[in-house]
């Protein structure tokens, strides 16, 4: 059998790598940058983030979000990365 892919509105923000405040908006609401986020105070977690890379939190468990992934809402309001390539072949701009 053959399935078409249902037509669906997504967000989603790509990681440039210098946009981890508006990463973190989309994904969790704005953090306090004058307080803490994951636990770290903010400084020290961009520095985290720049060492270790983006993680994002997924219903699969914790996956790597490269600079030029794709950050993606999904339906059910879960959030997962996408590769610039398969972003570009499943989505348009609306």
């Amino acid at each position: 059998m053959k399935f078409r892919k249902k037509p669906v509105v997504i967000d989603a923000v790509q990681w440039t790598g210098d946009n981890l405040f508006e990463v973190i908006t989309f994904t969790d609401g704005a953090p306090s940058i004058r307080g803490t986020h994951a636990g770290e105070k903010w400084e020290d977690y961009c520095k985290l983030v720049g060492a270790d890379g983006l993680k994002i939190f997924t219903l699969e468990g914790k996956m790597n979000a490269s600079v030029g992934d794709w950050i993606i809402k999904g339906v059910q309001g879960e959030f997962y990365p996408c590769k610039p390539d398969i972003f570009a072949a499943t989505y348009e701009a609306v």
